[in-house]
């Protein structure tokens, strides 16, 4: 059995982007040990579970089942505090995204930054999605001071989605998709060795992938490093951070 790390900020990560891969993983026989900054229980984005405009736009009904699930679990009741993280405990870890504001608390931790900096070290297995990305990019490796990301190649949420989210939403919900001024795509193109080393993926805006088909999703694998774009490839993500436990 494998223990997983999960670090989630105190409120407004995406549900399906953490709750299918610990459904994945929990289901597969491995621990998954949750972190929030305080070792306080956390909670997703609620737009996400509820639909974010006319009941659209949120998770899908099996992964708002598995987050119902992962809600009721001792490890989402009872999570660890970062400060408490030692990265060599642990054989894999996921980085869940989601883009509104209380992402920031997550996204802008210099503490976690270097918690994941440390396991990046390790060369353990880990997978990050969407917004998620992020948290690489700004890890710095503590001997080049390059990101992490800097040698490998990564997808994350590609600036098109993020465009045209925010415009679909923006007459309602303000910059609710904006949770930076820069795209995030952007941000993690410019932590990496070369700007080719950022996979889009194929265009996409509603196709999912789901627990028996990845018809229409899409991840980046680079060693013991996968990376996704949105929820609709949690699934595929999760499946592919597995083969690498397993291996």
């Amino acid at each position: 059995m494998a223990r997983v790390l999960i670090p989630l900020p105190d409120h407004d990560f995406d549900p399906t982007e953490a709750a299918v891969p610990w459904r994945v993983l929990t289901r597969a026989g491995h621990e998954v040990v949750l972190a929030t900054e305080h070792g306080t229980a956390p909670a997703c984005d609620p737009l996400l579970v509820t639909g974010v405009m006319f009941g659209e736009l949120g998770a899908k009904p099996e992964p708002r089942s598995f987050y119902e699930e992962m809600a009721a679990s001792q490890e989402m009741r009872a999570p660890i505090r970062w400060s408490a993280i030692e990265p060599s405990a642990y054989d894999a870890l996921v980085l869940p995204g989601g883009h509104a504001q209380g992402m920031k608390q997550y996204l802008a931790s210099e503490l976690l930054q270097t918690k994941v900096a440390a396991f990046s070290a390790t060369g353990k297995p880990m997978a990050a999605i969407c917004h998620g990305v992020l948290v690489l990019a700004r890890a710095k490796d503590a001997k080049t001071g390059h990101s992490v990301l800097h040698g490998r190649r990564t997808t994350c949420l590609p600036k098109y989605m993020e465009r045209v989210a925010y415009y679909l939403t923006a007459w309602k919900l303000g910059r609710y998709y904006r949770t930076y001024d820069a795209y995030v795509e952007d941000e993690v193109t410019a932590a990496l060795a070369a700007p080719s080393h950022f996979e889009r993926g194929p265009f996409t805006l509603m196709k999912h992938g789901v627990a028996d088909s990845d018809a229409g999703a899409f991840v980046v694998e680079d060693g013991n490093y996968v990376s996704a774009r949105w929820p609709g490839d949690a699934y595929l993500l999760a499946k592919k951070l597995l083969e690498r436990i397993d291996a």
